[in-house]
């Protein structure tokens, strides 16, 4: 069976940076499920993973573009330590989840402080990296009806639900 839209995909990845640091990796776990066509990877993954079979091995480079999008300033900004309540210690790479102006939760990270003021980023991390995966697809299937109405892959490698 090959990679299409609402088959679930089990993946074997080393994600690195340019430097060739590794950011992530399921190396010694279980290899990551997802369901294809459902927005669960970036985009440029997902592309490169289309039409492929079980066993296939690839590398893929990834854009910002097609990643996780380009650094954008606008969401750098300063806020009074006492946003952060009763956290002490507040250190530079700390995330912490906030509110966005539109209601909706986002991960922000601090990137420094100054005095009583902090910066935070609501960037995601990889935001404006190149990416490099090193893939290999272990396993390809059709998607139950009940995982493509939960949006998530169910069983060995996905989700569990307890009950």
């Amino acid at each position: 069976m090959l990679v299409a839209q609402d088959t679930v995909v089990l993946i074997h990845y080393t994600l690195t940076n340019d430097a060739g640091s590794v950011l992530d990796s399921s190396s010694g776990g279980e290899p990551l499920a997802y369901i294809h066509g459902q927005g669960n990877l970036i985009s440029g993954l997902e592309k490169a993973l289309e039409g492929r079979q079980a066993g296939d091995k690839l590398n893929v480079q990834v854009a910002p573009a097609d990643g996780y999008g380009d650094r954008d300033p606008s969401l750098m900004q300063r806020v009074p330590m006492r946003a952060f309540g009763n956290a002490s210690n507040v250190k530079p790479g700390m995330q912490f989840q906030a509110q966005s102006s539109q209601g909706r939760a986002q991960v922000v990270t601090v990137t420094s402080f100054q005095g009583d003021m902090v910066t935070v980023d609501a960037n995601h991390p990889l935001a404006g990296e190149n990416l490099h995966f090193d893939v290999e697809i272990t396993e390809v299937r059709g998607a139950t009806q009940e995982e493509l109405e939960h949006g998530h892959v169910h069983g060995p490698g996905g989700h569990h639900h307890h009950g």
